[in-house]
């Protein structure tokens, strides 16, 4: 169906349209937009969800301009806006009760991209809930697994910085405009992921990111994906509120197990305790997916770099696990000086085999 995207932005900012009352109009109209601006009121208002206050309105619509400064505003930010009827609108967000009409593109959508798993999780996260973001990105990342987030500060911005670390791809959707960078620190992230991914929103073009936007943002983060992985929620946090849109939307959700006494635990034990599935390792998630995943998974998995390392660094490393350990103690177990043990820790950091937490702590990644 070809769209005029002019008029469908028009309606789009008609006040109490709604996507799927659009979807009923150029559904009813068979794609001739210009014909809903021209029909009889009694017409319009056959159609389910509109009375006659809201079908002047969509008359009223035609003489809006407002869309040609989208369409410019898009084009001077390099922006695609996709509509539901176009080839490139990803299926798995087509599924959901509310797709949204329009979708504002930054980078490239590919037709693997319905490969995904959404990581989402606290603004905040403890040194336990920083590393299993990222080995979870990593590692379903290097199966070809496309890692979708929001871009916030926290467990989102560790999620799309792991999967582009590993050579993946990453999807970012905003609760803002794709010309309006938030957090502003995430500038930076926010050009790589366009680069090796895309940015989108189903809002406006200089649209800010009030609260109040995000609640719908978390619905495409599940909408794209297969499924969701919430890593360290407190009882409010917005990673629920995707969780569950998630189950609402049939797809699957995965939580990390947390300590009963961290508060930053609690939504991640509660989702476990009313049904989530328990993910220790990718291959939870792997493993629930694996009927969806076997005829679509790369054959070819992103391989990890091979590196070679001296004996004294093969020593160091298999030393260490995932449980943090201090420079003094791991120095010790290697009959190593502190400086020799630095100098060894930090040649395994630069060749991503150990990481370095705050304190003088290490563990393997």
């Amino acid at each position: 169906m070809q769209i005029e995207l002019s008029a469908l932005l028009n309606l789009h900012l008609v006040d109490g349209i709604g996507s799927n009352r659009l979807r009923a109009l150029v559904n009813k109209f068979d794609g001739r937009l210009e014909a809903i601006f021209q029909a009889d009121l009694k017409e319009l208002n056959t159609i389910e969800g509109i009375d006659l206050k809201l079908a002047q309105r969509i008359r009223q619509a035609a003489n809006q301009n407002y869309a040609e400064s989208q369409i410019e505003l898009a084009q001077k930010h390099n922006t695609r806006i996709i509509t539901f009827w176009d080839k490139e609108y990803p299926e798995n967000l087509k599924r959901i009760y509310d797709p949204p009409v329009l979708l504002f593109v930054r980078g490239e959508l590919n037709p693997t991209d319905h490969l995904a798993i959404a990581v989402v999780g606290t603004r905040v996260p403890t040194n336990y809930g920083k590393f299993s973001a990222e080995t979870f990105s990593r590692q379903l990342a290097r199966e070809g697994i496309v890692i979708v987030s929001g871009l916030a500060r926290g467990i989102d911005t560790i999620a799309h910085v792991s999967a582009l670390k590993a050579g993946g791809r990453t999807i970012a959707v905003l609760g803002c405009g794709v010309d309006v960078i938030y957090p502003a620190e995430n500038k930076k992230l926010f050009y790589e992921i366009i680069e090796h991914g895309a940015v989108i929103s189903e809002f406006l073009m200089g649209t800010k990111p009030d609260a109040t936007n995000f609640p719908r943002r978390n619905r495409i983060v599940s909408g794209l994906s297969l499924g969701v992985l919430v890593i360290e929620a407190g009882a409010k946090s917005g990673a629920l509120i995707t969780a569950n849109m998630a189950l609402e939307q049939n797809r699957e959700i995965f939580a990390l197990p947390g300590n009963i006494n961290s508060p930053k635990s609690f939504g991640c034990n509660k989702l476990i305790m009313e049904g989530a599935k328990l993910a220790m390792q990718t291959d939870d998630i792997l493993d629930e997916l694996r009927p969806q995943l076997n005829h679509l998974l790369k054959k070819e998995k992103i391989r990890t770099k091979q590196v070679s390392l001296t004996p004294v660094e093969q020593s160091l490393l298999e030393s260490l696990s995932h449980e943090a350990l201090h420079i003094d103690r791991i120095a010790s177990e290697n009959n190593l000086s502190i400086s020799q043990a630095l100098g060894t820790l930090l040649t395994l950091e630069l060749k991503e085999l150990v990481r370095q937490l705050p304190g003088k702590y290490f563990i393997r990644v």
